[in-house]
C-alpha cells in the first residue's frame, strides 16, 4: 500500500529542486538588472538629498556640498530659491520658477499627441488590416517617420517651420513657429504625431491580427453593420493591444526631450522636464537629480494608474468574452 503522505514530499522535494534550479538560471539576469538599473536609481535618489557645490548664499564662501535634506525637492516643488536673506521664492526665468510650467507643458503634450496618435493609428491600422494589392509597400512607407531618428526628423521640421520655410509658403502664414508660445507648441505636436503615429499603428496592427475572421463572418450574417462590426467587435477585442500601445507611449510623451529641444531651441513655451533636467544638470547635479527622481515618480504614478483602471477594464473584458463563448 503506497504512502501518500512520502508521495506528497517526494513531489514537494522535486519541486524545489525544479525551482531552484529555475532561480539558478534567472539569477545572472537579475543581478545584471539590478546593476544596470538598480544602481543608478539608488545612486540618483542618494544625490537628490546631497547638496551642490556652490557659493554659500549665508556666508559668501565656496562649499563643497553635504547634506541637503529636502531643499532639494522643496526647490522644485515649493519653487524656493536659497538667497542671502534665506529662502525666498525664485525669480521668474530662473529653472526653479520653471517646474511647475514645465509640468504643465509636459501633460499638455502627453495627453494631446497621444490622443491623436491613438485615433490616427487605429485608423492607419484599420487600412493596413485589409488585403489589397500594395498592402505591403504601403505598411513599409507608413513607418518611414518612426524610422528616423529623432534629431533629424526634429531638424527637418525645424526647417519645414521656420518664418521663410515651406509651411508658411504653403499656408500663406506668417507665423513664427519656433518662437511663438502656442504656435511652437502646435509645431512640436504635429511633429511628434507625425513620427510617432505608425508606431501606435504597428501595436495596434498586431491586435487586429489575432482577431478571427470568424467573428466578423458571423456578425455579417446577422446582419451587422460596418459600423456595428467596429464597435461591438474590433474595439473590444482591440483593448489590450490598445493599452499596451498608449501605455508605451504615455511614459515616452512624458520623457519628451530632443524634439523639443532641437525644433525650438530655449524657448520656455515648449520646455519639458526632460528638458529642465538637462539645464539643471549644467548648473547642479544634485539639484538635478532630484528633479530626475520627481520625473521618474510621476510617470510611474500615471503608468500605475493607466494599467489599474484601463487594465482591469480590459482583463474584464477578455473574461466576458470568454464566458459568452
Amino acid at each position: 500500500m503506497s504512502d501518500p503522505s512520502g508521495a506528497k514530499q517526494r513531489g514537494l522535494a522535486l519541486e524545489l529542486r525544479r525551482s531552484g534550479k529555475a532561480w539558478l538560471f534567472v539569477a545572472p539576469v537579475l543581478v545584471a538588472l539590478a546593476v544596470v538599473i538598480g544602481y543608478p536609481v539608488f545612486q540618483a535618489i542618494w544625490m537628490s538629498f546631497q547638496q551642490d557645490a556652490g557659493i554659500d548664499p549665508a556666508t559668501g564662501m565656496f562649499v563643497e556640498g553635504g547634506s541637503a535634506g529636502l531643499s532639494n525637492y522643496t526647490h522644485w516643488l515649493l519653487q524656493q530659491c536659497a538667497t542671502l536673506a534665506g529662502t525666498e521664492s525664485c525669480p521668474t526665468g530662473t529653472l526653479g520658477s520653471q517646474f511647475w510650467a514645465a509640468v504643465g507643458i509636459t501633460l499638455f503634450f502627453t495627453v494631446v499627441t497621444v490622443t491623436l496618435e491613438a485615433v490616427l493609428g487605429l485608423g492607419m491600422a484599420m487600412v493596413m488590416g485589409k488585403t489589397f494589392r500594395g498592402r505591403a509597400l504601403l505598411r513599409a512607407a507608413v513607418l518611414i517617420p518612426w524610422a528616423i531618428p529623432t534629431a533629424v526628423t526634429a531638424r527637418l521640421w525645424e526647417f519645414m517651420f521656420q518664418y521663410d520655410g515651406v509651411v508658411n509658403r504653403v499656408l500663406g502664414t506668417h507665423i513664427l513657429w519656433t518662437s511663438d508660445p502656442w504656435a511652437s507648441r502646435f509645431a512640436v505636436i504635429f511633429a511628434d504625431v507625425w513620427k510617432t503615429t505608425p508606431f501606435m499603428a504597428l501595436l495596434i496592427l498586431a491586435g487586429l491580427q489575432v482577431i478571427p475572421n470568424d467573428v466578423y463572418e458571423a456578425a455579417k450574417v446577422d446582419g451587422a453593420s460596418a459600423w456595428q462590426r467596429f464597435v461591438h467587435i474590433t474595439l473590444p477585442l482591440l483593448k489590450p493591444a490598445l493599452l499596451v500601445a498608449v501605455l508605451f507611449r504615455t511614459m515616452d510623451a512624458l520623457r519628451m526631450y530632443d524634439l523639443p529641444a532641437i525644433m525650438t531651441g530655449s524657448n520656455p513655451a515648449t520646455t519639458t522636464l526632460s528638458i529642465l533636467v538637462v539645464d539643471q544638470v549644467r548648473q547642479g547635479p544634485n539639484s538635478a537629480a532630484a528633479l530626475s527622481t520627481i520625473t521618474f515618480l510621476l510617470v510611474f504614478a500615471i503608468a500605475f494608474v493607466l494599467v489599474k483602471v484601463l487594465g482591469a477594464n480590459a482583463v474584464r473584458t477578455q473574461e466576458e468574452q470568454r464566458k459568452a463563448h
